[in-house]
C-alpha cells in the first residue's frame, strides 16, 4: 500500500452512535478534493456521542478503516476525528489590544484572538475551536480581515467551543490503540456544515441540523461567521425504540423498518399500504399499516425539531437565519422529514448533501456522510495553514542563516 503523505492524502473519521465512517481524501493540483477511499461499519460501544465501552469502539474503527484502506490502496497513519456529544458547549467571547505599529499585522491578529480566547475555564473543560467572527479597528466595525489597516485599537469577537477533557481522552485513546495519530479533534456540528453549506447560506444566516442516532448536532452561521453551536443528546434512536415498542418488535428490525418504510407525516402515507413486522420469541409475523406506523414517527419528530427549535430560540438568531435550515445526517433524510421541519420551523427547510466533491461520490453522495466529508474539508484547510505557517518560519530561519554567514563573512 502506499502512504498517506506520498499521495497527499487526508482521513476523516467519524465514530457515530450508529456508525462508524472512514473517508479517504486526496488534495488534487486544483485545490479540490477527492474522495478516493471510503469505510463504514456498525458502530458499537457508543452512545449520544460518548464512548461507553473501548474494546468495541475500536474494532468498530479497526473494521471502518480497514475498508478505507483497502479502497483507497493506502495505508492510513492519522485522521481528523469528530466529536459530539451533550458535553460540547459553545460562547462567545471579545478580545482587545493595541497595535504597535502604525498598521495591523498578522501578530496583532493572532495576539487580539490569543486574548479573547483566554478565559477561565473549569479544568475539566477544553478549548475544541476558536472561530474568529469580525474584528474592529477604532471605531470601525465589522471588519472580516484587519490586516494592513491603520488604528490604535484592534478588537475581536471569535466563537469558542469547548467540551469535556475526559470525554475527548476516551474516544481519542480509542482512536490511538488502533495505530492512529489524530491530527485534531473537530467539532461535529463544525464537520458538517463544511460539507453541506454554500457560501451564500453563510452570509444570509442559516442553520446546519444533523440529526444522527444518538445526537442533533446544531451550529448557526450569519454574516458568514459561525454564531452558535449545541449538542442536544436525543435523535434518531428514540424513534427506533417508539417503534420497537409499540410493534413489539426488536430493536434491530425496528431500524429497518423505520429506514424502508417510516415517514415523517401520516398525510403522505395511505390508508391501504401494509407492511410485515416481525416479531420477538419465534411468534410469527403481522401484517400493520404503514399508516400507523407515520402515526407513532410524527409525534417523536414533532418533539425533536421542537427542542432544536428551542434551542435556536434561545440563542437569540432565530430572526438571522434567512437561508433557514439544512438538514442532515441519516436521521433527517427519512420521508416527510423535510416537509415536517418546514412546519415546525417556520423557515425554508432543504435535505444537505455533501457538496464541492470529485473521485468516488457516488459513494458519500447522503446525508449520513456529512460529517465524515466536512472533516476532509476541515483538515484541507488545516493542512494549508500548518504549510503557510511552516514557510514563515522557514523564511525567517533562511534570513537568519544569511545573518549569521554574513557575521562569518560567507554572505
Amino acid at each position: 500500500m502506499s502512504k498517506t503523505l506520498e499521495r497527499n492524502l487526508i482521513v476523516g473519521l467519524d465514530i457515530g452512535t450508529a456508525k462508524v465512517v472512514a473517508v479517504v481524501g486526496e488534495i488534487l493540483p486544483d485545490n479540490t478534493v477527492s474522495v478516493v477511499g471510503v469505510g463504514s461499519h456498525a458502530s458499537e460501544g457508543m452512545d449520544k456521542g460518548g464512548v461507553n465501552n473501548i474494546e468495541l469502539v475500536i474494532k468498530s474503527i479497526k473494521r471502518a478503516v480497514h475498508e478505507a484502506e483497502m479502497m483507497s490502496d493506502c495505508q492510513i497513519s492519522s485522521v481528523y476525528l469528530a466529536i459530539s456529544g451533550r458535553h460540547i458547549k459553545c460562547q462567545n467571547e471579545n478580545g482587545m489590544v493595541t497595535i504597535h505599529e502604525k498598521e495591523v499585522t498578522n501578530d496583532d491578529v493572532d495576539n487580539v484572538i490569543h486574548t479573547a480566547k483566554s478565559v477561565p475555564l473549569p479544568s475539566e473543560r477544553m478549548v475544541l475551536h476558536v472561530l474568529p467572527q469580525e474584528f474592529s479597528v477604532d471605531v470601525q466595525e465589522g471588519i472580516k480581515s484587519p490586516v494592513g489597516m491603520s488604528g490604535v485599537r484592534l478588537e475581536a469577537q471569535v466563537h469558542l467551543i469547548t467540551c469535556a477533557n475526559d470525554m475527548a481522552k476516551n474516544i481519542v485513546k480509542c482512536v490511538e490503540r488502533c495505530g492512529l495519530k489524530v491530527e485534531a479533534l473537530v467539532a461535529s456540528s463544525l464537520a458538517s456544515s463544511y460539507a453541506v453549506l454554500t457560501d451564500d447560506e453563510k452570509e444570509l444566516g442559516v442553520g446546519v441540523v444533523d440529526v444522527g442516532a444518538g445526537t442533533m448536532d446544531l451550529v448557526v452561521y450569519a454574516n458568514s461567521a459561525i454564531r452558535h453551536t449545541s449538542v442536544i443528546a436525543v435523535a434518531g434512536n428514540q424513534v427506533t425504540k417508539d417503534i420497537a415498542q409499540i410493534f413489539r418488535t426488536p430493536l434491530s428490525h425496528a431500524e429497518q423498518i423505520k429506514i424502508q418504510y417510516a415517514c415523517a407525516q401520516r398525510h403522505m402515507v395511505s390508508l391501504e399500504e401494509s407492511i410485515e413486522v416481525p416479531s420477538v420469541g419465534g411468534r410469527p409475523a403481522r401484517s400493520m399499516s404503514r399508516h400507523t406506523l407515520a402515526e407513532v414517527v410524527e409525534p417523536r419528530y414533532q418533539e425533536l425539531y421542537d427542542l432544536v427549535m428551542e434551542d435556536i430560540s434561545k440563542s437569540g438568531w432565530e430572526e438571522q437565519m434567512a437561508a433557514g435550515i439544512v438538514l442532515t445526517g441519516g436521521t433527517g433524510k427519512m420521508e416527510g422529514a423535510v416537509e415536517l421541519a418546514e412546519e415546525v420551523f417556520q423557515m425554508p427547510v432543504r435535505l444537505g448533501y455533501p457538496v464541492k466533491l470529485k473521485g468516488l461520490t457516488e459513494y458519500v453522495d447522503d446525508p449520513v456522510y456529512a460529517t465524515a466529508i466536512g472533516l476532509l474539508h476541515y483538515g484541507k484547510e488545516d493542512l494549508q495553514e500548518k504549510y503557510a505557517s511552516n514557510e514563515e518560519s522557514q523564511g525567517v530561519s533562511n534570513w537568519w542563516q544569511r545573518i549569521q554567514s554574513w557575521f562569518k563573512g560567507e554572505f
